[in-house]
């Protein structure tokens, strides 16, 4: 992800010492400066080239189904950016920020499309405006420093309310100023209208419309193209050739991942737990390097392993996040593109043991066959959600109980980072970037539609692995012992000794000891 822009995960999940109580989710870290309580608005109108109504494309129907089964809690989706505008270049003026957001909301479609709602409450289609005004919220700061913390308490305040889909325009921008200098642009979406790439798509655009007015030629594609094209014949040919794919994955796995509670809720039920690791970062890199996998895969094999050992399955299931922008003409559209895949992974043949002899081999006895995997399920990613409702139905139907992962896994990283040249860490250097290992508890949901999500992200040479959970599956101690396995399982095997697959069940109990 890149230097220049902050998250709303990156503000918000900051360590806190494991034995405190969480914040509670869409309350902003931090005091709130001063002069947010002075925030003034102003009106930008934009008008773009053409109106229309399609279906909603695969991923926003994708997400909108999620947004269904998380609500009222489905500020969760929103995605805040933060574009430092004083950092180089030269001043920038309110009225050129002002007219560089009019020129991203005429560049990007999804900026100027809303939900169109069915009056049965069948699925609903997206409707494209070509004018309208946004209401730009701005607030002065007294300083640079200032104008950061301020900033930051913006994406905050902005990023913790649901968007009204059908009124509301998918975008909220502010600017903060010192004295008559715009020092930073904040941008929080609706998923409807982006995913996390296209989340870098607009502040790219956005700096280069501020800097140069110019952002470049047009996208390939609009959303609407893509929907009347994901609808067409074609389209659903390929749709139902990734869901075969589906099906074969789910006959091939376990229903869930946990089929049974284990321990009484909390309240809020959901929690959040994050570990940042410098020596996890290092380590990830040096297994994908050694096994020619991505370190991607390293992580989520980790997880898939680490989850079948934890409830006892022989095969794991579980749902990346898939980007889907290999093709040329999606790679700059700015939309939510972002489905779930299905990766499955037979931990017994995987690791080339026969099945009476059980689990004989070692975590990185895995990769060769999860990166096969792995690639299976980017391919088969794109697909109409509601023949995947269908699916779903069906089977559970069949089998006589719900069949679903519950288990998901997003890499939000846009790159990964090269590993540094030179020789293999010693045993002391892994040891010494251990100890800069933080965990804390930052967050907590009242509702969320999974079981066991985690994201990964950078923070400075450090990877940051969040675990949100079902506490009734997964107790906070349970959540804490599955990151602190993670980072021991991938940090041994770094150093040449990946543990025995046998012994993953006891690393879930003893990983992370004493440690913070």
């Amino acid at each position: 992800m890149p230097e220049e822009t902050v998250t709303v995960a990156g503000l918000r999940a900051g360590s806190v010492p494991a034995d405190t109580e969480p914040e509670k989710a869409g309350t902003p870290g931090g005091p709130v400066p001063s002069g947010a309580c002075s925030d003034t608005r102003r009106e930008i109108a934009f008008h773009g080239e053409r109106s229309g109504r399609a279906p909603l494309t695969w991923g926003q129907r994708a997400i909108w189904h999620a947004i269904r089964r998380t609500a009222p809690n489905d500020h969760y989706f929103n995605i805040g950016r933060v574009l430092p505008l004083a950092d180089r270049g030269r001043p920038v003026t309110v009225p050129e920020a002002l007219g560089a957001l009019a020129r991203l909301m005429e560049r990007h479609e999804s900026l100027r499309t809303r939900l169109l709602l069915s009056p049965l409450d069948g699925e609903p289609a997206q409707g494209l405006a070509d004018a309208g005004t946004l209401s730009v919220t701005m607030t002065r700061a007294a300083g640079l420093p200032e104008a950061a913390a301020e900033a930051e308490a913006l994406l905050g305040r902005l990023s913790a309310t649901r968007f009204d889909y059908a009124a509301e325009w998918p975008v909220r921008a502010a600017l903060i100023t010192v004295g008559d200098r715009v020092t930073h642009a904040v941008l929080v979406l609706c998923h409807l209208a982006a995913d996390g790439h296209a989340a870098e798509i607009l502040v790219r655009d956005l700096r280069l419309l501020v800097r140069r007015r110019s952002a470049g030629p047009s996208p390939a594609t609009t959303p609407l193209d893509l929907a009347r094209d994901q609808h067409a014949a074609a389209g659903r040919r390929r749709g139902a050739a990734a869901l075969a794919h589906w099906e074969a994955g789910y006959r091939a796995a376990p229903p869930t991942m946990f089929p049974d509670p284990c321990a009484q809720p909390r309240t809020p039920r959901f929690w959040t737990g994050r570990l940042v690791s410098p020596a996890l970062a290092r380590a990830v890199g040096t297994v994908a390097a050694t096994h020619r996998v991505s370190g991607s895969t390293v992580l989520l094999t980790a997880s898939a392993a680490l989850v079948a050992a934890g409830e006892g399955h022989r095969t794991a299931a579980v749902m990346p996040i898939v980007g889907n922008r290999t093709a040329g003409a999606l790679r700059d559209l700015v939309s939510t593109l972002s489905q779930d895949g299905l990766f499955v992974l037979d931990l017994a043949e995987s690791s080339g043991t026969t099945e009476a002899a059980g689990l004989a081999g070692t975590f990185t006895d895995l990769l060769p066959a999860a990166y096969r995997s792995a690639l299976r399920a980017y391919r088969a990613a794109v697909y109409d959600p509601v023949e995947w409702d269908a699916l779903g139905e069906r089977l559970s139907a069949e089998y006589g109980t719900d069949v679903h992962p519950y288990c998901c896994f997003n890499d939000m990283r846009l790159v990964e980072r090269a590993l540094p040249e030179g020789p293999r860490a010693t045993g002391a250097e892994p040891a010494e970037a251990r100890r800069r290992t933080t965990f804390g508890f930052p967050a907590t949901q009242d509702r969320v539609a999974c079981r066991y999500c985690l994201h990964v992200t950078e923070e400075g040479d450090a990877l940051a692995v969040s675990l949100t959970a079902d506490t009734a599956y997964l107790p906070p101690e349970a959540i804490r012992a599955h990151l602190y396995a993670m980072e021991e399982l991938i940090v041994a095997s770094a150093a040449g000794t990946p543990p025995p697959l046998t012994e993953l069940r006891t690393l879930l109990v003893t990983a992370g000891g004493d440690r913070p």
